[in-house]
């Protein structure tokens, strides 16, 4: 049939009409494979090789400081006749003559302190404590934080206001001079507690560090409860909120299961770069003297220890800083990972 030229109409092909191939389906499918939040938020956690590195070197400190010392040869008080500040890999007289006369001896990896104790199981200790009061605190803050800053934020109005108001007094507290004061007013209370059964841990880790985390629960979590609140004003005028709500669900749950489920992965980075700051105040305070109680070690504290010997055993002051760098600039490079990772604003 012949077409007119001046017509503008389409000249047809019979075989365009025909069914396309398997092939021919598979080379117009171009979709992203579907996958979660969390799935993909772990993926491009992996991508990033510094947030991997400091993972792995956290793990190694946990080990270091959890297992270790499970099998290690010395305790961290045992205090070794004639063993009196010796340096890294170094024996006593008593432990030469042991070697000499056929007996193990376990090297003293950093050397010992001034007292004779082997200083690798105290830096192990020491760590193990910043590291417990790291994660402790953090877990009362973000507790404490996250339930009153979600209160505050889906209540609003003056609820949100008195709140708010109370949070601004908190940040005028000085938090040193806090702990300074209960450590003095628990001190009697908490020797006659420990007289009680099963109150003896009291003796073990002292009023200043109990002090530690009170102050903690009563001060440091204003800045998780600030962000928390403007996570929650943002999400409260969700669509899902007003469903939950039309539906008849609790304010309790709709907090809890809606609104912090919403804003988890901004907690989980808040949370992370809450542990460092955390380890940071607990080891300046132990340096000061208001940390854990002797013998227990802190990686404050053995600092503290080695300033007098800084010229003639500077050692016993370097490992502690150094481990102290090492878990804080973790933590930092992990929680700034995070963040890349489960933030939505920041994906290419």
């Amino acid at each position: 049939m012949k077409q007119n030229p001046m017509s503008f109409q389409l000249k047809l092909n019979p075989e365009d009409f025909l069914p396309a191939t398997e092939e021919e389906k598979e080379s117009l499918v171009i979709m992203r494979e579907s996958v979660s939040f969390w799935k993909d938020g772990f993926r491009r956690l992996a991508k990033n090789k510094v947030a991997m590195v400091s993972i792995v070197v956290i793990l190694i400190v946990m080990v270091f400081s959890f297992i270790v010392p499970s099998f290690y040869p010395y305790s961290y008080k045992e205090q070794m006749k004639g063993a009196n500040n010796l340096k890294p890999m170094q024996y006593s007289e008593q432990e030469l003559e042991a070697k000499a006369a056929g007996e193990k001896v376990f090297p003293h990896i950093f050397g010992t302190d001034k007292l004779g104790r082997d200083y690798a199981i105290r830096v192990m200790m020491g760590s193990r404590i910043s590291l417990l009061v790291g994660l402790i605190a953090t877990a009362i803050i973000f507790v404490i934080g996250s339930a009153y800053g979600s209160i505050a934020a889906f209540f609003g109005g003056w609820v949100d206001l008195v709140m708010m108001r109370i949070v601004d007094i908190i940040y005028t507290i000085p938090d040193i001079l806090l702990i300074v004061l209960l450590s003095f007013a628990l001190k009697a209370p908490m020797e006659g507690l420990t007289e009680v059964p099963g109150f003896g841990w009291i003796r073990t880790v002292g009023t200043n560090l109990i002090s530690i985390f009170i102050v903690f629960a009563l001060l440091y979590w204003v800045g998780m409860a600030r962000m928390v609140r403007s996570q929650v004003l943002m999400l409260k005028e969700s669509e899902y909120v007003t469903a939950a709500r039309a539906l008849g669900v609790s304010n309790g749950k709709i907090i809890k299961k809606h609104l912090l489920t919403n804003c988890i992965g901004t907690l989980i980075v808040t949370t992370t770069l809450q542990i460092p700051s955390s380890i940071f105040t607990e080891s300046f305070l132990s340096f000061l003297g208001l940390g854990v109680a002797v013998p227990l070690p802190s990686l404050g504290s053995l600092a503290s220890e080695a300033i007098n010997g800084l010229n003639t055993y500077p050692h016993l002051l370097f490992i502690p800083a150094a481990l102290i760098s090492l878990i804080i600039l973790s933590f930092n490079l992990l929680g700034d990972g995070l963040r890349d990772a489960f933030d939505p604003k920041l994906k290419k």
